[in-house]
C-alpha cells in the first residue's frame, strides 16, 4: 500500500489571527474607543465655570466723573411724640344682675380681679343701696378707723353712695346698682365713672346704667 506521508500538525500558539471564528465559539465584541469626556454640566446651586469677560474699551465720555457732594440743608429734628392724656377715659364692663344679685356679682367680680394679678388695694367698691357687710362692721369701730384703712390703700376698700365723694381714685372701680333710689344711681355712677383709673365694672340694670352713663355698654 503507497504510504501517506503524515501532514505536519500545526499548534494553536503559532496562527495568525482567525478571520472568522471557530465553530463553536464566540468571537470576543470589541469594546468602543473612549473619545474626549464632555463637559460635566454644572450641579445645582453651584455656579459653573466662568470665563473672563472681554475687556470692554471706555471712551474719555463713558468715564463718569465724581462730583464734590454739595452739603444740603440741615435736617431739622423730628418733633417728639405728644405724650398720652393722663386723663383718658377708663374701659366700661357691665355684669347684667338684678337689684338683688348686684353685691354677689360685684363680689365674683373682685375675687376675679385679684385671681388675674391685681391688687386688692388697686379696687374700689361703691354700693348704691345697703352698705357691703364689711363696710357696716369696719364703721362700727368708728369712722377714723374706717377712713384710716381707705388711706393706707392696701386692702379692697367699700363704700356706699354717699361716701364714695370722699374716697381717692383706683386704677378699678366696682359698682354694685343694689338699690338705691334713682337719684343716688344718677349721682353714684358718673362719680364711679370719674374714680376709675383703667377700668368701671358696673352691676346691675344694663338700661338703667347706659341711660345715666350714656354709653352703649
Amino acid at each position: 500500500m503507497p504510504l501517506i506521508p503524515e501532514e505536519p500538525q500545526i499548534h494553536e500558539s503559532a496562527q495568525g489571527p482567525r478571520a472568522t471564528p471557530a465553530s463553536g465559539r464566540t468571537a470576543p465584541t470589541p469594546r468602543p474607543v473612549p473619545g474626549p469626556r464632555p463637559v460635566a454640566p454644572p450641579r445645582p446651586g453651584r455656579p459653573g465655570p466662568l470665563r473672563p469677560a472681554p475687556p470692554v474699551q471706555r471712551t474719555p465720555h463713558d468715564v463718569a466723573v465724581a462730583k464734590p457732594a454739595v452739603p444740603g440743608p440741615a435736617a431739622r429734628p423730628a418733633p417728639a411724640p405728644a405724650p398720652a392724656s393722663a386723663s383718658a377715659a377708663p374701659q366700661i364692663q357691665l355684669i347684667p344682675a338684678s337689684a338683688a344679685g348686684a353685691l354677689d356679682a360685684a363680689e365674683e367680680a373682685v375675687d376675679l380681679l385679684l385671681e388675674s394679678g391685681r391688687a386688692p388695694g388697686e379696687v374700689l367698691v361703691i354700693t348704691t343701696g345697703e352698705q357691703h357687710p364689711w363696710a357696716a362692721h369696719e364703721l362700727s369701730f368708728g369712722e377714723a378707723a374706717y377712713w384710716g384703712q381707705h388711706d393706707a390703700g392696701d386692702d379692697v376698700f367699700y363704700a356706699d353712695a354717699s361716701a364714695a365723694s370722699r374716697a381717692a381714685s383706683r386704677p378699678v372701680v366696682v359698682v354694685a346698682v343694689n338699690g338705691g333710689s334713682a337719684a343716688a344711681v344718677t349721682e353714684a355712677l358718673p362719680l364711679a365713672h370719674s374714680r376709675a383709673g383703667a377700668l368701671l365694672i358696673v352691676c346691675g340694670d344694663p338700661q338703667q346704667i347706659n341711660s345715666v352713663l350714656g354709653v352703649g355698654v
